[in-house]
């Protein structure tokens, strides 16, 4: 009896291995591992912002507006929990990523301003903030890159026969993935016009 038991065992894990099972899981933990680190960056340009708010008002005092919306931006990306769940829910993923791209908005904003003022550009303080949050970037974009591919190998799995029958068993759904935000603007081609006579001042 012991023996037919170990057959039976045996037998169900060779077919829960050839039905995408573990491929699910695997992909799933990858998917957590690339998420955790997005935050993980995008917690890291956060926290360099007051800094660079401190920063940028001992220098440019009247730029309050500019200041305001970054200080703003920033109060919106901490509101948000962004847990492991937040990528099961394409409506609070979507707003993580609104308000992810309106603190870059913001932040390239602040950076614009910083040229009116070559003092400011001068200060050492400033000069590493800036490469602090440029080399933070390169890491954002690097992380999104990773949770992109981890989602389309995840979504492949779970959308391809026979896995996507074990993922309608367990319950696996395809996953939110990071999107454009001015997809419309960007597919449209600029308008290039050589010919026009520059305007006489």
């Amino acid at each position: 009896m012991r023996n037919w038991l170990l057959i039976v065992m045996l037998l169900l894990s060779m077919s829960l291995s050839g039905c995408g099972y573990n491929t699910l899981q695997s992909t799933d933990e990858q998917i957590k591992a690339s998420w955790s680190e997005v935050v993980n960056q995008y917690q890291r340009r956060a926290d360099l912002v007051p800094n660079l708010v401190n920063v940028v008002k001992g220098y440019a005092a009247h730029e309050k507006e500019v200041l305001t919306q970054v200080t703003e931006a920033r109060a919106r990306v901490g509101s948000i929990q962004a847990t492991p769940e937040l990528i099961n829910d394409e409506q609070a993923f979507a707003k993580f990523q609104q308000v992810q791209a309106q603190m870059t908005s913001a932040l390239s904003r602040l950076l614009a301003v910083s040229e009116n003022y070559p003092q400011l550009k001068a200060d050492g303080v400033f000069r590493d903030l800036q490469a602090q949050l440029e080399g933070t970037e390169n890491r954002i974009t690097v992380a999104r890159n990773r949770y992109i591919k981890a989602v389309q190998e995840y979504n492949v799995t779970v959308r391809s026969f026979p896995s996507n029958l074990t993922a309608m068993m367990f319950g696996f759904k395809t996953k939110p993935n990071f999107s454009v935000e001015n997809e419309k603007e960007i597919s449209t081609a600029p308008k290039v016009d050589f010919g026009a006579a520059p305007a006489v001042k």
